[in-house]
């Protein structure tokens, strides 16, 4: 193994989705955005043999925790309902869990990581074992019970008081935190930089628990899955490399705006993309 700059902890999945099976999960989405933002990326996984190595760029490093199969979700339309957009959600086969002792030592000083468990398979003590690295926690695995059929219902986050502490930033979506807003407000008030994306509506960004409206990019949506990660991933980056959390949540509204103009990981931009549609946006918004 060698060092890296960036590395996500979670499943990587296979998405049934109304559009075909391809690669999916937030730990795949944060690690795609990573590398094609510059980074050198390392992903820390499991998967079985049914999952298609070559989704994942020779770039990213890959420790594979074996399993006999990959995590699969079966992902239904999106229906609008009063409580707004919402999509069910079914496992039908489960990868090895992650634990710490599992993270290569030269990872353990990587300067950005991603906590972002599907299924609860990520270890708490993750938030440990990073003791320099700035981390965002997308805890959307750990917010979810699989009940009959495989299907995902929501449950409230036990570890929460684990993992803040020990993060620089907190990334939900209003899904996931709609019957727990009580919850919710007092975790952004343990975190430097949080946000609840809402999808084409934008996202609320949380500073030192202080609230900010952020407005979406323009966009015609092909596939909106994997956006929230994509946003997450592309909020620490750029925060870290700016210092200014208005800003990065910016960048970070464009990137996932980009990633949902393609299926998949294809709409993620680089850099040069990424800077581009930022521009664009700026002179709209005249900022």
């Amino acid at each position: 193994m060698t060092p890296v700059d960036f590395v996500a902890v979670g499943h990587v999945t296979l998405d049934q989705t109304p559009r075909g099976t391809r690669p999916g999960g937030a730990a795949y989405y944060t690690a795609m955005t990573a590398h094609r933002l510059g980074l050198r990326v390392g992903l820390l996984t499991s998967f079985g043999p049914d999952f298609p190595r070559d989704a994942i760029p020779a770039g990213i490093d890959v420790v594979n925790v074996p399993a006999e199969r990959t995590t699969t979700f079966r992902i239904g339309q999106n229906r609008i309902g009063q409580g707004g957009r919402t999509r069910e959600l079914a496992v039908l086969a489960r990868s090895a869990d992650l634990e710490a002792g599992a993270l290569p030592e030269e990872w353990q000083d990587a300067t950005l990581g991603a906590l972002a468990p599907v299924t609860g398979e990520v270890d708490p003590a993750f938030a440990a074992a990073f003791p320099e690295t700035s981390l965002v926690a997308l805890p959307q695995g750990w917010m979810r019970q699989r009940g009959k059929g495989g299907i995902l219902t929501p449950q409230p986050w036990e570890d929460a008081d684990v993992v803040l502490p020990r993060v620089q930033a907190l990334v939900v979506s209003h899904e996931d935190v709609e019957p727990f807003e009580k919850d919710a407000f007092e975790w952004f008030q343990q975190v430097p930089v949080g946000a609840v994306t809402h999808g084409p509506e934008g996202a609320i960004l949380f500073v030192n628990g202080e609230r900010y409206g952020v407005e979406a990019d323009r966009v015609v949506a092909v596939d909106e899955t994997g956006a929230g990660d994509v946003f997450a991933a592309a909020l620490l980056i750029a925060y870290n490399r700016e210092g200014n959390a208005w800003d990065a949540a910016v960048a970070a509204a464009c990137c996932a705006a980009a990633s949902v103009e393609a299926d998949g990981a294809a709409g993620i931009p680089d850099r040069a993309g990424l800077e581009a549609r930022l521009a664009a946006y700026r002179r709209r918004h005249g900022i």
